[in-house]
C-alpha cells in the first residue's frame, strides 16, 4: 500500500514540473501549495515575499525564489530531514505571477502580459491583438505593427527575429515558444501612404503601392480642379533627414505626353497642386 502512495506521490511531483515543461521558475508573488506527506502541520498555502523567501514550519524562511517547483520540492526535502523522516514534499504553483512577458515597440498595446500556461510566439500575438500586417495596410490603419522588424529579445540577446512569415502569412514552422522575461518587439510600421493635397477635387489619403506614380495618384484624388495650375505641382519627400520639394510640370505630362514629369512616387510622399492666379 506504502509503495502505491509513493508511486501516485511521484505522479504528482512528475505532473507539477512538468505542467511548465520542467522549466518554470518559482519567483516573487507566486503562490505555493507545499506539502509533506503524513504531516498534517507541514500543509500549507504561502505567497514568496519580495526577498524570495518564504516561511516554512518548523524551518523558519527558506529561499523559494529562483528554483522551478521540481528543484523546491529537492531542497525542502533535505531542509527537512531535520524534522521528519523520510519527507515526501510536493509543491504546486497556485497562482502565477510571476511568468510574465513584455511588449514594446508602439506597433501594438506596450505592456507586460502574464502567462498561465504554455505559451508560443503565435498564441501570444493573437491574444494581443494588433492592427495592420505589413502589405495591404489600408489608410486607416495608423500605427500598424511592422512584423517583419520585430524581434524577441531573451537574456539581453535576439533569438528570433522577422514575425512576419508565422503571423501573415501563417508559416507555423516559424514558432517559437515563449518563456518568462522574454522581451517582444514589435514597432509601428513606416508610413505607407501618399497623401494629395491642394487643388485637387477630393485631396486624400492613398495606400502605397509599389509603382505608383504622381499621376495616378491625382486620378485617385479626383484629378485637377478647375483652378489647378497644373504645373506648379510638387512632390515633397523626406530624404536623409530632410524634406525636399521636387518640381512637376503635370500640364505637360498630360498635354504633352511628358513621361519624364510622371515622377514614381516613395512612401510618406506628399503630393500638392497649387491653385493658380486668375
Amino acid at each position: 500500500m506504502k509503495k502505491m502512495l509513493l508511486y501516485v506521490l511521484s505522479l504528482i511531483v512528475l505532473a507539477t514540473g512538468s505542467a511548465w515543461g520542467g522549466d518554470y521558475v518559482v519567483g516573487e508573488g507566486d503562490s505555493l501549495d507545499i506539502s509533506v506527506w503524513g504531516v498534517k502541520e507541514l500543509n500549507f498555502t504561502v505567497k514568496v515575499r519580495p526577498d524570495g523567501k518564504v516561511t516554512v514550519p518548523g524551518l523558519g524562511d527558506v529561499k523559494a525564489a529562483g528554483y522551478t517547483p521540481t528543484g523546491l520540492q529537492e531542497f525542502l526535502s533535505v531542509k527537512l530531514k531535520e524534522l521528519v523522516k523520510n519527507p515526501i514534499v510536493t509543491v504546486t504553483v497556485r497562482d502565477f505571477t510571476n511568468n510574465k512577458v513584455y511588449i514594446f515597440g508602439g506597433g501594438v498595446a506596450s505592456g507586460v502580459y502574464d502567462l498561465n500556461r504554455r505559451t508560443t510566439l503565435l498564441q501570444l500575438l493573437c491574444s494581443i491583438g494588433g492592427s495592420g500586417g505589413g502589405e495591404g495596410k489600408t489608410a486607416g490603419d495608423v500605427g500598424a505593427a511592422d512584423y517583419k522588424q520585430a524581434y524577441i529579445l531573451r537574456n539581453g540577446k535576439k533569438i528570433k527575429e522577422n514575425f512576419y512569415k508565422l503571423f501573415v502569412k501563417g508559416d507555423i514552422s516559424e514558432d517559437v515558444a515563449i518563456e518568462t522575461d522574454d522581451a517582444i518587439f514589435i514597432p509601428r510600421f513606416p508610413d505607407k501612404n501618399v497623401y494629395v493635397v491642394g487643388a485637387v477635387n477630393t485631396p486624400r489619403v492613398i495606400a502605397y503601392r509599389d509603382g505608383m506614380t504622381v499621376l495616378e495618384a491625382i486620378l485617385e484624388a479626383g484629378g485637377f480642379t478647375k483652378f489647378a495650375s497644373q504645373n506648379s505641382t510638387t512632390v515633397m519627400r523626406k530624404e536623409g533627414g530632410k524634406e525636399i520639394s521636387l518640381p512637376v510640370m503635370a500640364k505637360d505630362l498630360i498635354k504633352d505626353g511628358d513621361l519624364a514629369q510622371n515622377r514614381t512616387l516613395r512612401p510618406g510622399d506628399y503630393v500638392t497642386v497649387k491653385e493658380g492666379i486668375f
